[in-house]
């Protein structure tokens, strides 16, 4: 065995870890001798490593109680452990005692005591400090506490770039009493790491108000695997402005690795509000060696303290105090938990507030003014303002409507079933009417009863305990407040709605309405909020206002009945500062109206339902889909597809009909569409069913990119038709979606049901998250306005141009929707359009699409379009779809079939009729034989034409002879008759018209061109045929007629024996004439 010893290692250990090392070396060197002599080297080595041992005892001193600490090992398997000491300057001393058996791994001290090592028995702590006894606090944030690390990490994971630079200085920021999460888009992470001797928790306060910054808490172990826990344990749930909240998870024993981590996705240009932590505790440590001092401005007066109790006013006290110390109240002041004392200001025109006395039993009243309380100015300064004096006695203003002044210096409530204008006093509501129930806040002479104001800050508790708005006779104000960054918080509570007796039958999802009328006035960045906290949730921003704002009213309609808190915050500026610059700023709210509160009092009457017409009948609820006739005051139920507008449902009139293609449900309630849908369209009525779209349709598109490149989706969830109406689009937030023990009936928050819903998606890559996160929920369709298809309907316009033409014939068809809630941008509320469109290249259920040009789906924020393309879209086939095909007959069979038109335009309906076959005869032979037939009938039929044509030739021939005969000079006495009977004059000859050749092509053309001879050929046959030919000059007459031409004529016959006529045919430009006579 080769032992070697580097004297130089050695020279840098402690005296007594050296001792060791030498005592073990030497140890080594008996047992093993026999292997250190045959090698001379190992002789060397030993000999310096004497010497070098004698050199480390002269140079170290013994070591002192103070020269080193105690701390426990590890435990082993059995649980037990070692105690051991640690030097503090390992070179400066030697002889540290010698490590001795430790407690059980189990054992722990009770809070308020500390293990002290050298007895390791549990001793109390002094006063001044305190302990967890197995746990370790984290309360004081003037800087980053050792153990902690803040990571920024860049938004696109990319470990260079332009973002990994503008991240590197992204980091969890310390504000003094908490820390502040970075507001940028980059992901930063708080990270500790504790090791645990036994199970335990870690428990944090933080504030978290806005769901634009994503907030989680998760933990790992040292091989970077996350602990199992559900999502209500890793999201952190919304907080309300001015609150804090707890969240407390369990942790394994062993290693742990905190991580508090914040992302932020910027979809506008708004500013954010970050995340804040404070006073962090873990339990689970085994034994704390020592007491933590009390961090200044808090006390803890005994020994065994578990916490330290903050200083009163105008008291403060340093690090690690056992006692307060007082100001001198003369010249100093001091807050509650103060660290030092401040000289009191010279009072001024900040340190006052002007309000109006209580009435008194005049009902008189007058301006005020007072200090604000606590008073730290000195009015006796030089510089320092008095007091204004008080006002001169007015008259208070009236009450409230609903409540009456009794001869007393306050206003009471009307008692139920009467009402009151806040003028005159209570009266019944008239038989056959009932009170309208509701706040009805106009006169501020004192704050309500049911409202509270509050004063907070996220730094300290200096206003604490100060009224946050003050009544100002016609309005509230904002209040003074302490710093310019304190939230001036206003709160209505309702504890629910109550619908009027007559209403209470509907179903409507309208439960009631508040309305304010507000203006602010600000020379900074300052903000003014409106929320609401439902069955005591999370409070949630419903709208915000940012700068100064003109006198306006907002609406807002409640579609829930549950137990309402409703808010308004004011922060004057974000900005911490110790110097007031901006007390000047305010908000002024003039009035609040809330109809139907459970708890309200009337400021009116309404008519009702009667039970029946008997005088002193009371009122009784109507059916739900009735409305009150107002000549019986008796519940009629409204027409067919008509909807009750709200719980307002006196009159006929207050049945509104629905929008075309749709109808209302059972209640009359809502309208929507049953999924067909009829219009008629040149002279054809074309049917629709789209029952295959009745589930809710999704489309993400995408993705969009912030400014920074963080990726991010738009989720819609679109609910077309059915159901009844029942809105099935739901839009879930997975981030604050969590429950709440505190919430009443265990609800969960943050979800949207409508009949078109949007989130905003971020992918598990778009921040390297480790799970998609889904916010930012809203509702963008709460009503059906109907179907059509025209292009515009209420009001609301479809754009074409925003998706590609149709390439079929048939029309889309549109469906209209409206959100009832208005924003500032979209003052009329949003409005969406689907667009149905027939293809048959896509399935049952389609695909939705958005226009390229707007891919959020909106080009202007308040009008959504969105393309459903599908087979479903078509309309149903009918007979005018097909059209059928006969086929041949084959072996005395024949077959018809049924084809659809080319293109197909239709689906569903009427299917094609089946192939039917049909017995049939061959036309083979009836057609030879009537080809036969028919070639028989055209020979006879030529030659009956020819046989007529040519008698027809003959009697015009003698009918002709006989009418020249008629006309010749010298004429004898007509014959009894005109003509030539037939077998007259057998016994002559006969004479016979015989005609010449056609002539040629050749021939005629030669006519046309030049001057034409014509020949005349006459005779006279009496057995002998003999002839004469005689010359003209010039063509032939036209016609084709029969002509006669007297002998006088340029053309004329020549003079024969016998008186005739020249008689012929016109055989185009020549001819030749053969006349034959007895």
């Amino acid at each position: 065995m080769t032992l070697r010893v580097d004297v130089f290692e050695m020279m840098g250990r402690s005296g007594h870890s050296a001792h060791r090392e030498m005592e073990r070396v030497k140890k080594a060197f008996l047992c093993n001798r026999k292997d250190f002599l045959p090698n001379f080297c190992s002789w060397i080595w030993f000999l310096l490593l004497l010497n070098a041992s004698a050199v480390v005892a002269e140079r170290v001193r013994q070591c002192k109680e103070g020269d080193y600490y105690y701390q426990y090992t590890e435990c082993d398997g059995t649980g037990s452990r070692w105690r051991v000491a640690i030097p503090l300057n390992p070179k400066q001393c030697t002889g540290l005692p010698d490590p001795v058996q430790g407690t059980d791994c189990t054992f722990s001290c009770e809070a308020g005591e500390f293990l002290e090592m050298s007895a390791q028995e549990c001793t109390q702590c002094a006063a001044g400090t305190y302990s967890l006894g197995s746990g370790l606090r984290f309360d004081e944030w003037d800087d980053i506490p050792p153990g902690f690390s803040s990571l920024a990490t860049n938004p696109d994971n990319s470990p260079s770039g332009q973002n990994a630079s503008t991240c590197s200085s992204a980091k969890w920021l310390s504000q003094g009493s908490y820390l502040e999460s970075h507001r940028d888009e980059c992901i930063v992470s708080l990270i500790y790491t504790v090791h645990l001797k036994k199970p335990g928790s870690v428990t944090f306060d933080y504030q978290y108000v806005d769901n634009s910054i994503f907030f989680e808490f998760f933990v790992q172990n040292d091989q970077c695997q996350e602990m199992d826990q559900d999502s209500n344990k890793k999201w952190i749930k919304l907080t309300s402005h001015g609150e804090w909240g707890t969240h407390t998870f369990s942790l394994n024993s062993g290693n742990n690795i905190l991580y508090w981590r914040t992302t932020r996705i910027t979809l506008g240009a708004k500013a954010v509000k970050p995340v804040l932590l404070k006073d962090m505790r873990l339990e689970g440590v085994a034994y704390t060696s020592e007491c933590f001092p009390c961090k200044p401005g808090t006390f803890s007066r005994t020994p065994g303290s578990s916490s330290c109790e903050p200083c009163p006013r105008d008291t403060f006290s340093g690090r690690g105090a056992s006692s307060c110390t007082p100001c001198n109240t003369k010249t100093h002041y001091a807050s509650e938990g103060s660290s030092m004392c401040r000289s009191r200001p010279p009072c001024s025109e900040k340190e006052y507030i002007q309000t109006y006395s209580t009435c008194d039993k005049e009902s008189k009243t007058q301006v005020i003014y007072k200090w604000i309380e606590p008073q730290v100015c000195l009015k006796d300064a030089p510089g320092a303002v008095t007091l204004p004096p008080s006002g001169q006695l007015e008259p208070c203003p009236p009450c409230n409507p609903g409540f009456y002044n009794n001869s007393t210096a306050t206003c009471s409530p009307c008692l139920p079933g009467t009402y009151s204008d806040g003028v005159k006093a209570c009266q019944p509501c008239p038989a056959g009417t009932e009170p309208v129930l509701g706040y009805e806040y106009k006169w501020w002479n004192v704050l309500p009863a049911n409202m509270k104001t509050s004063c907070f800050n996220v730094a300290n508790s200096k206003c604490d305990g100060l009224n946050g708005w003050e009544v100002a006779g016609d309005h509230i104000h904002s209040g003074t407040g302490r710093l310019d960054n304190d939230y001036l918080i206003l709160t209505l509570r309702v504890p629910g709605f109550k619908s009027p007796m007559s209403a209470q039958g509907t179903s409507g999802s309208e439960y009631s309405r508040i309305t304010f009328e507000f203006e602010s006035n600000c020379s900074s960045d300052c903000e003014f909020y409106f929320m609401m906290d439902v069955n005591r949730r999370s409070t949630n921003v419903v709208e915000s206002w940012e700068g100064s704002a003109t006198k306006q009213s907002y609406l807002h309609i409640m579609t829930e009945n549950s137990s309402i808190a409703f808010t308004w915050a004011f922060q004057r500026t974000s900005q911490a500062n110790d110097v007031r610059q901006y007390a000047n700023d305010m908000v002024k709210i003039y009035s609040i109206s809330v109809t139907n509160a459970i708890d309200g009092v009337a400021s009116g009457c309404r008519a009702c339902a009667l039970r029946s017409q008997q005088p002193g009948s009371s009122c009784v609820p109507c059916p739900a889909g009735h409305y009150i006739d107002k000549e019986t005051n008796r519940c009629l139920e409204c027409p067919p597809n008509t909807v009750l507008s709200g719980h307002h449902i006196y009159g006929k009139e207050a049945c509104q009909p629905c929008g075309p293609g749709s109808k209302t449900n059972k209640e009359h309630s809502l309208c929507f569409s049953d999924c067909l849908f009829t219009y008629t369209e040149r002279n054809r009525t074309l049917q629709f069913d789209f029952s295959a779209l009745v589930s809710a349709g999704s489309i993400m598109n995408g993705p969009s990119f912030t400014a920074k490149g963080t990726k991010y989706y738009h989720l819609f969830n679109v609910s077309l038709c059915g159901a009844e109406g029942r809105k099935s689009a739901v839009c879930r937030d997975n981030v604050t979606d969590l429950p709440n023990d505190d919430a009443e009936g265990g609800q969960l928050g943050s979800s949207v049901e409508a009949f078109i819903c949007q989130s905003t998606i971020i992918p598990t890559d778009g921040r390297g998250l480790r799970t998609a996160l889904s916010s930012q929920s809203m509702s963008l369709a709460d009503t059906f306005q109907g179907a059509t298809v025209e292009k515009s309907l209420n009001g609301i316009t479809v754009r074409p141009e925003l998706f590609p033409s149709p390439s079929r014939k048939i029309s889309d068809v549109h469906f209209f929707y409206r959100s009832t809630q208005v924003t500032t941008s979209c003052p009329r509320g949003r409005n969406a359009v689907v667009s149905l469109r027939c293809n048959l290249e896509k399935t049952a259920r389609g695909e939705i699409s958005v226009p390229s040009e707007c891919p959020a789906g909106t080009c202007d924020g308040c009008t959504f379009y969105f393309l459903w393309e599908s087979s479903s879209a078509c309309p149903r086939c009918t007979g005018a779809d097909y059209h059928l095909i006969e086929g041949a007959c084959k072996a005395g069979v024949q077959d018809t079939v049924y084809v659809w038109n080319e293109p197909r335009l239709c689906t569903g309906g009427l299917t094609l009729p089946q192939k039917k076959t049909s017995p049939c005869e061959s036309i083979d032979f009836w057609l030879k034989v009537g080809v036969g037939i028919g070639a028989l009938c055209a020979v006879l039929l030529v030659s009956l034409t020819c046989y007529i044509w040519k008698k027809n030739k003959k009697l015009e021939y003698k009918y002709s002879k006989l009418v020249m005969s008629a006309n010749k000079e010298c004429e004898l006495p007509a014959a009894d008759s005109c003509a030539i009977m037939e077998g007259e004059g057998e016994e002559n000859e006969e004479e016979e018209l015989v005609f010449a050749k056609r002539l040629s092509l050749l021939d005629k053309l030669k006519a046309i061109t030049t001057k034409t001879r014509f020949t005349a050929t006459l005779g006279v046959a009496r057995r002998l045929p003999w002839q004469r030919t005689v010359s003209a000059d010039g063509p032939w007459p036209s016609g084709g007629q029969a002509f006669q031409r007297q002998q006088e004529e340029r053309r004329s016959c020549p003079t024969l024996p016998y008186r005739e006529v020249c008689v012929g045919i016109e055989e185009e430009e020549t001819g030749r004439y053969h006349i034959q006579r007895p």
